[in-house]
């Protein structure tokens, strides 16, 4: 990984009509304003479609993609819907915050019209991209056809016949459900055919993009209900232990997370295939994968079922560099960030420097006025990721109001932070100007948006994951002045240092 810098923005905050951000035609312009600030890196949060909640670390799939990220304008354009159909329904009435309310009544609705007009005429190529993706695709169709058949229940509330996936059972709700099973099957036919649209126009401007991996995955997820063998669950399916974080200063009661564990014995005699197997899914998507909660690779905290805290929890050892390294292994073409937060162990950074994977370095954690902190810049290797924030913390206009005043003090001296120059414009540059080899922001610091503007707040149920980007937000003049302190930290050439036309890809991508 070069020099370079990036902008954190994920797809569901993109601005469009349709009541969420879509691969559509905003985010080609986003692509385009990363360009032409001199930015490298797109960072996105997880892909997947959402349960209830909303929340991206909790998918009912992590190989599939979400449907509401499917444009309909391109619908349009493909001849599967019409502008007077997509304008039929009603997608929520603030821009600025997805209504996932609306979004859920209507957009499956208005995609059934699409399928009904496609699955005939792209058969061919639908029964092609079933056989690429033939080790989940078909289980994922069924679990939410069976979803759907069953009140969107979770799965552990189904039938013991297709709950426990008796023999026979996948066939006969398979044929009972034929209709449903098309229509999902559909569904990610259409969103990897727009993704993988998206992604080459990205990359034809040079632009690489980084996603995010939830190292665990959701009880109620086709993952876990087609391949129980591979988590912690008892005779019944039930859970023996579940993930958390144990209490600390943070949180006097830790963090009870409740997803299921690995079973890592049976994972390791199957040479990690399934993770394997999710990395590989991945890589279609991504060119970095940040693993989100890294030190679960060296040890993670279990918690008997049934607790309503993480309090009585246990550390177990984890696979540790038996699974790093077969990934390393099978994926030389990928490059991997360690989620690393928090106070890493020295069997973490053990295992971290085994992995030659960088770690994270958060500002906003930097300026403790009570210690000394190994998220101060001037403690930095060039091989880590600098970030103002992640998704879980307060954009830096937010942070400058709730941080201790004292805090604020430290950080205006540590970073010669002035009035004229505006308070996030210099923490960004504090980031830009680092050693670390890759800087990243979340679009709300370069805007300078304060409250109301998170994106997560860790341990509150409503109000996550809705933030949306207005439409003429991105600025040339934004682009420019990101362009100019890029260049100024060698984070991108200068102008006159750029050569060569634009690539053949590129100019495909934007004809399409």
């Amino acid at each position: 990984m070069n020099r370079s810098s990036g902008i954190l923005m994920p797809i569901f905050s993109l601005p469009s009509p349709y009541g969420i951000g879509t691969l559509g035609k905003a985010a080609y312009d986003f692509a385009d304003f990363l360009a032409e600030a001199g930015q490298h890196y797109w960072q996105m949060l997880p892909l997947g479609p959402t349960s209830y909640g909303d929340s991206p670390y909790q998918s009912f799939s992590t190989f599939a993609g979400n449907p509401y990220f499917i444009d309909p304008d391109l619908l349009v354009e493909d001849g599967l819907l019409t502008k007077r159909e997509v304008k039929a329904y009603r997608w929520g009435d603030d821009p600025r915050h997805v209504d996932y309310g609306a979004v859920y009544n209507s957009r499956l609705k208005l995609l059934a019209k699409a399928k009904k007009r496609g699955w005939e005429r792209d058969r061919e190529e639908v029964t092609a991209f079933v056989a690429e993706n033939a080790r989940w695709l078909p289980d994922y169709a069924l679990f939410m056809a069976c979803k759907r058949h069953f009140g969107m229940k979770a799965w552990t509330e189904w039938p013991d016949d297709i709950r426990l996936r008796q023999e026979g059972a996948p066939e006969k709700y398979r044929a009972l459900l034929q209709e449903d099973v098309d229509f999902f099957t559909y569904l990610q036919y259409l969103f990897f055919q727009q993704w993988d649209r998206l992604r080459d126009y990205v990359h034809g401007l040079n632009i690489r993009i980084i996603g995010d991996l939830p190292i665990y995955v959701a009880m109620d997820s086709a993952d876990v209900w087609a391949e129980t063998e591979f988590f912690q669950l008892d005779d019944t399916l039930v859970p023996k232990a579940v993930s958390g974080v144990p209490p600390d200063y943070f949180s006097a009661d830790g963090q009870l997370w409740g997803n299921p564990l690995y079973n890592w014995d049976r994972m390791r005699e199957d040479g990690f295939g399934w993770w394997i197997r999710r990395i590989d899914g991945s890589g279609k998507l991504f060119d970095v994968i940040r693993i989100d909660h890294f030190r679960g690779f060296d040890s993670y905290w279990a918690v008997p079922y049934g607790e309503t805290t993480a309090k009585n929890g246990k550390w177990v050892k984890g696979p540790g560099m038996d699974l790093v390294g077969r990934l390393n292994g099978w994926f030389p073409q990928l490059e991997f960030i360690a989620e690393d937060l928090g106070y890493p162990t020295p069997s973490v950074q053990q295992l971290l420097h085994e992995s030659g994977w960088p770690g994270m370095k958060v500002l906003e954690f930097a300026f403790d006025s009570r210690d000394t902190s190994n998220y101060l810049p001037h403690t930095y290797t060039e091989h880590c990721i600098c970030y103002t924030g992640t998704h879980d913390n307060s954009p830096l206009t937010l942070w400058r109001q709730e941080a201790k005043p004292e805090d604020i003090a430290y950080a205006r001296d540590y970073l010669a932070l002035t009035e004229q120059e505006g308070f996030h414009w210099g923490v960004i540059r504090g980031g830009m100007s680092s050693v670390a080899e890759l800087f990243v922001a979340q679009m709300q610091d370069y805007l300078g948006l304060g409250e109301g503007h998170r994106m997560n707040t860790p341990g509150t149920q409503s109000g996550n994951w809705q933030w949306r980007l207005l439409p003429g937000e991105l600025t040339p003049e934004l682009a420019e002045k990101i362009r100019r302190m890029t260049v100024l930290y060698g984070r991108a050439d200068r102008p006159e240092e750029q050569t060569g036309e634009p690539s053949e890809q590129s100019e495909t991508a934007q004809e399409a």
